[in-house]
């Protein structure tokens, strides 16, 4: 009968990790989680911003919509506020004369808010023509 001899060299070695490997991991761990969790955030506040630029475009959109269908343009208020529905935009209209004909007129709009501790904003432009009278 033949029986098998190891060679003494080689070590029997059970299933499973060294010190050394969980450690190695646990140290690469800590390298790595900082930058994770601080791309997570930035991440995160960068969301915020777009979502908040998206309402502000959207509520830009609307007010000017109600300013040109009801004429308010031509004698309305040119300043306010979106009420307790929008807190924090703010809007302002200003009107001038197209630079292309005198007789029709350039309708900006602007909403602003704060964000991350700045001023932000988001202006809009259509063309009007003043009723005749």
């Amino acid at each position: 009968m033949l029986s098998v001899v190891r060679p003494p060299s080689s070590v029997f070695r059970s299933g499973g990790f060294t010190f050394v490997e969980l450690l190695a991991t646990i140290v690469l761990i800590s390298i790595v989680m900082p930058v994770v969790m601080r791309t997570i955030g930035l991440c995160t506040q960068i969301a915020g911003q777009s979502r908040r630029q998206v309402e502000a475009v959207c509520l830009a959109k609307t007010k000017l919509t109600e300013l040109t269908a009801a004429q308010d343009w031509e004698n309305g208020s040119n300043r306010g506020d979106f009420g307790t529905d929008w807190p924090g935009y703010e809007w302002t209209m200003t009107l001038a004369t197209w630079a292309e004909d005198a007789s029709v007129r350039q309708l900006d709009l602007t909403v602003s808010w704060r964000s991350v501790g700045r001023q932000r904003k988001v202006t809009l432009s259509t063309l009007v023509y003043p009723q005749e009278q």
